[in-house]
C-alpha cells in the first residue's frame, strides 16, 4: 500500500501536465468547484488544517489512467 501524498491545486496542475494533460489554472479550479449538488469533478478536499483545497496525488493520477482505459475499451476501431 502506497503512502498518501496529499497535494494542492498548482500541484495538481504539474502532476497533470507530467502526464501530458495541460489545464490552466482557471481548469484546475473549476474541477475542484462544487457543482448544484456539492460533488466536485475531482476528489479535492478542504484541508482541515490550512484550509485549502487538496486531492491526494495518487488518487488524481488514477483517476485520469482509467478514464484512459475507458476511452480505449468503447472505442470500436482500437
Amino acid at each position: 500500500m502506497r503512502t498518501p501524498y496529499y497535494i494542492g491545486l498548482e500541484e495538481a496542475r504539474n502532476v497533470l501536465a507530467e502526464i501530458g494533460i495541460e489545464l490552466n489554472e482557471r481548469q484546475i479550479k473549476r474541477a475542484a468547484q462544487p457543482d448544484a449538488y456539492g460533488r466536485r469533478k475531482l476528489p479535492f478536499f478542504i484541508d482541515p488544517i490550512d484550509r485549502k483545497l487538496k486531492i491526494e496525488r495518487g488518487a488524481l493520477v488514477d483517476i485520469y489512467r482509467k478514464a484512459q482505459i475507458d476511452a480505449e475499451n468503447n472505442c470500436k476501431d482500437w
